[in-house]
């Protein structure tokens, strides 16, 4: 008598006799994945150029000699960097809630 799995495999309709193509998916550049990613998230770029921003006017109140402003500048970055991270995060949640549905 056949055992259970080879009349499980019986039953089935044959394989096919020549493999199924694969999907073909065009290869995306650096470019073209930067400005998809943007257009998913635009905030995150936009904080990534404040941080650069303020990093910048920051270095350059240092090196005039202006702590003050510098040290401002310098919160100002740590703040900008915190937009970025949660904006970052942000997009992330939605992403996975999108591929849930």
């Amino acid at each position: 008598s056949p055992s259970l799995p080879a009349a499980v495999m019986a039953a089935g309709p044959p394989p096919p006799l020549e493999p199924s193509p694969l999907p073909v998916f065009s290869e995306e550049g650096f470019g073209d994945k930067f400005l998809r990613k943007t257009r998913e998230n635009p905030l995150v770029p936009l904080g990534c150029l404040c941080t650069v921003g303020v990093l910048t006017y920051g270095l350059i109140s240092f090196k005039r000699g202006n702590t003050r402003r510098s040290q401002l500048m310098m919160r100002a970055r740590i703040l900008a960097q915190g937009f970025t991270f949660a904006a970052l995060l942000g997009g992330m949640v939605v992403t996975a809630m999108k591929s849930k549905n």
